[in-house]
Parts: C-alpha cells; structure tokens; sequence
C-alpha cells in the first residue's frame, strides 16, 4: 500500500477517513488519478467509477440519499468540474451531502492558455454550502489551513448539503511513495441547539476537568450577565473583554506575559464562546498549548479555528451554553485553578481602579468611564477599534459596543449616531483621531439628538503604531504608517452643530468630562482630548511596569 507524495491529497484523504467517509464516486482524468489512487487504496474507501460526470454527480447523489451520509465525487479539471452543476443543485434544494472534489493545476497556470484549466476556485458557489480550496502546504500555516478547510468541508456536509473542494497541485503527478497517510487532527461537531439534555451531556466533562478556562469574545449585551460571572468564575478560569461581558473585562491581557510560562496558569480544557476577541496575546498563548482540547460553542454551527488545534464544535446558542454551564456548576465548591486566576486578575481590576495616570488618553477613558459609573441613568457605550477599545479593556465595568467583525476603523462614530437615534439612552462614542476624521461624515445626519455624545482623543496619528515593536525602525512611521496629522474636530462640530470643547490638560478634561458625560442637552457633544503620543505611550507603559512590580512573583 502506497499514496500520493502530494501532501494537501493526502491531508483531504486522511481527513475524509477521520469523518467516516466511505463512499467515493470517481471519474476518469489524468490530473485527478492522484486522488483517485488515494481513495482506492484506502481500505475503508469504497470507489465507484463512473465515466460521464454529469450521471457521476447523480449516482454519487444516489448512494448520499439512501445512506444519509456524505458521499463524494471525484473529477478531473477543467469542464469536467462544470458538468456537476445539475447534481450540486440538486443536492442543495434537497439538503443531501456531496463532496464533489476536483483537481486542479496550480493557480499561476490559470488563463495561461494550458490544457484543461477554468478558474475553478468558486464555479459551484451559487449551490455550495462550502467552497474551499486546498492549496499545496509549504509550512506549519499552510498546512494547518489545509486541515482546516478539509474539517470545514466534510462538518458542512454532516449538515445537510453539498459542499466543493479543489485540490491544485503541479507536476509530476504520478510518485506513490508515502507508506501511509498522515495522522490529521479531525474536528467534531454536535448539533444541540434545541436540546437541552444533549448540551448537558456535552458539557458535562468540562466539570471533571482539573483545569477548565472558558475565553469568552464578542457577545451582545444581558448574556453574560453579573449572576452568570459570579456563578462560573469559582469554578473556571474566566478570560473575558469589555466587548463580552456585562461586567467589562478582566484585563487578563496584561497577566498573561508573566503567567505564559507558569504551569500553573495552563488549563487543561479550554472552551471559547462568542465572537471575535482584542488580545492577539491570549491567542499566541493558546495556540502554543497544542496538547489542549479546545471546544467551541458555534450559535451557526461554523468552525472557527481561533486558537489553532480545535478538537470540538457544539452548536448552541452562546446562552443556553452558559445556562448549562452555570447548573453544572451552580452548586459546587470554588476550584484551585479558578480561584489562582480570579485573585490576580481582581488584582489587575484593582490596580487600574486605584491608578491615577497623568494626562493622557489613558486618564481620559477612565475618568469618562468613572463618570458613566456615578450616573443615574444607564449608558451605552460605543469604542472605536485600535487604541480606544484597549483602553476600554482596562477600565470599562459594563458591556462596550465595537464594530470588532472586521477590526476596521471606518464606521465606529455612524454606528453610535444610528443607536442614539433609536434609544433614550446617553451613548457615549469614544473614538481614536483617525476613526473620527475617517467617519466625520457621521455628524452629517438630521438625525443626530442630544443623548449622543463622543470623546474624540486626538494625539496626530495612529497611536497605536507606536506601540507595535520593531516599527520604530521604519522612517515611514510617523508619516505614512501611522497617518501624523494636525487635524481638530472644532470646525465639523460647528458645520454640523455639534457642541463642542477641547481638553490640553488635566484641568481641562476634568471639567470637560462633566460636561460631556454627565450634564443635559438638545445637542449632540463633543469633547476633543489633545494629548502626545510620545506621552501617551509612556503612561501607558508605566502603568504596565507598575503592574508587573506588583505582580512579578508569578514569573517562572
């Protein structure tokens, strides 16, 4: 027994097999035969051939009808691809699992005038339920995308549809020299979105683990709520933003440098919730803990490989995951491993509550989000992406709002106007210099009330390119890089009437953040914080280090 030496075959192969994929219908061509060969190795792979590809698609869409299982189809490039269209289109009005699978030369070939080449990437997408395309590996990334996609393909099928993989790779095709195929990671899905004993079954492992973290990202408000985080932080490490949580974050961001290489902080169990997350630091940290289940709870049912070795994929809503979770553990006693992250991160809570930063940005959100707190009357609380949402991050003790799907800067002030417009409510928009400049446009709008009131902190560019390590290097920082500017916000906010006021010291943002948060008017309000970048990133940096001193007893 022996397979193809092109490793994204024999990736798909493998991972076919760890999905329980039996049945293969294949048709005849040259650039196909490494696949086929492949899958008529394999001994738990039964092939079919069959010569026309448009009666392939329906035979194979036979087999998938009668087994109620993923079925696939193999067909060489070019039309031969197009001529399973009927079958694809079939499959998807009915709901029934194939794998059409199609080689392909590489992508430099295509419109090259070489034989049998079509942009085949896409040409079924109108009736796929997944399209991918699995280019030759060339190291860790490319390889774990390629593992990736394959779980993806073969988990949306097990939904109920048809799915496309193209598989490109260049000559020569005929070396079957591998003894074996690789050993792939195969992701798992369950499907209790309706079932509230299947979810406690599924979870219920979690409880019995030594070490459970739950990483929870984006989540719209009253989800995780006050009584939930009170429930789950004795019993499991809780890593959460201001983004997810109706508490505001735990700053766990700047814990992790100096418990990433403590054993004692590692979990043995990791479940992740929700959407997209800030840190890029708790993501290096999990992806290195290759040796750690990771489940995700998926409302759609998607695969998102965040952490880089996903084991498991519950479909669930966010809420009934947390409902269980919070039974599972609602009677139980505190845990060792929760209760050593819950001490330091109240610690880090602690340490940004009592800190008391020069002027700067960093003394801007917290006393805004201090002033919040004193109100009487709730806020919601829009932050622009990059700086602001960190900061956010730090100080914020109730759920923020940030346009986080895409992590672009273009946007956040329209979306706080298009709130205010609907709520009673005072939203305050805290927002960098370039996001507003970029989105001044929002203050162009008929709409806008009183209760919509912005921070702008204006420090003349991208603040946070000046925290990226290395960029200093780059003459092109400042100017290019970061967008050094010397715009104010006076003149739009008069154009549009807006009220407005600039802070350039302490004394000014005190005042001016009373006026801002807290005082009534007809008219939306602006509040311009001027402040260094040179001087922001230093408080920022002397906060960190002054946290660390504290905290310095945790590295290893």
């Amino acid at each position: 027994m022996s397979y193809s030496d092109k490793e994204n075959i024999n990736i798909l192969c493998a991972v076919m097999v760890g999905h329980g994929l039996k049945h293969a219908v294949v048709c005849p061509g040259s650039r196909n035969a490494p696949i086929v060969h492949n899958l008529n190795e394999h001994p738990l792979i039964k092939c079919y051939p069959v010569t026309d590809e448009r009666s392939a698609g329906f035979f194979a869409l036979g087999i998938a009808e009668q087994l109620q299982e993923p079925v696939a189809v193999v067909v060489t490039s070019g039309t031969a691809l197009l001529n399973l269209a009927p079958a694809v289109a079939e499959a998807r009005h009915r709901h029934l699992p194939l794998v059409v699978i199609s080689a392909d030369r590489p992508m430099g070939h295509i419109g090259q005038q070489m034989g049998q080449t079509i942009d085949q990437p896409g040409a079924l997408s109108r009736f796929a339920l997944l399209d991918v395309n699995l280019v030759e590996p060339h190291d860790d990334l490319t390889r774990w995308h390629c593992n990736r996609l394959a779980n993806e393909a073969l988990l949306a099928a097990r939904r109920g549809g048809p799915v496309h993989i193209n598989v490109p790779y260049d000559e020569p095709l005929f070396n079957f020299t591998v003894p074996a195929l690789p050993v792939e990671r195969i992701i798992t899905a369950m499907a209790v979105s309706i079932d509230e004993m299947a979810l406690f079954e599924a979870l219920k492992p979690i409880k019995s683990a030594q070490k459970p973290m739950l990483v929870i990202g984006q989540m719209s408000p009253g989800l995780v709520t006050p009584e939930i985080m009170n429930c789950l932080v004795p019993h499991l490490a809780v890593l959460v933003e201001s983004l997810g949580s109706d508490v505001g974050g735990n700053a766990f961001d700047e814990l992790l440098p100096l418990v990433e290489q403590n054993p004692d902080f590692a979990p043995d169990v990791v479940i992740y919730m929700g959407g997209t997350l800030v840190s890029k630091r708790v993501k290096a940290y999990l992806r290195r803990l290759t040796d750690v289940p990771m489940i995700q709870i998926s409302a759609h049912g998607e695969v998102h490989d965040t952490f880089g070795h996903l084991t498991q994929v519950i479909h669930c809503a966010p809420a009934a995951a947390l409902q269980v979770l919070e039974k599972l553990f609602g009677m139980a006693k505190g845990d060792p491993f929760a209760r050593l992250w819950c001490e330091h991160l109240d610690q880090i809570a602690w340490h940004f509550d009592y800190l008391r930063p020069d002027f700067s940005q960093m003394l801007a959100v917290k006393l805004a989000l201090q002033s919040v707190r004193e109100l009487d009357e709730p806020v919601t609380l829009h932050f622009a992406n990059s700086q602001p949402v960190r900061l956010a991050n730090l100080f914020a003790r109730q759920h923020v709002r940030c346009n986080r799907g895409v992590n672009g800067i273009e946007g956040s002030t329209s979306a706080a106007a298009g709130c205010a417009a609907v709520t009673d409510e005072r939203v305050l928009c805290v927002t960098g210099d370039l996001s507003f400049f970029y989105d001044q446009n929002a203050l162009w709008n008929s709409n806008l009330r009183g209760n919509l009131r912005i921070l702008l902190l204006n420090n003349g560019g991208g603040g946070i390119f000046s925290q990226l390590p290395g960029l200093e290097a780059s003459p092109a920082r400042d100017a290019m890089i970061a967008a050094g500017h010397s715009a104010h916000a006076r003149g739009c906010c008069e154009q549009h009437g807006v009220e407005y006021r600039a802070a350039y010291g302490s004394e000014d943002l005190y005042s001016g953040i009373t006026w801002l948060v807290q005082d009534s008017s007809d008219r939306p309000r602006l509040l311009e914080v001027v402040t260094d970048a040179a001087r922001d990133r230093s408080v920022w940096q002397q906060a960190v280090e002054s946290l660390h001193h504290k905290l310095n007893h945790l590295q290893v």
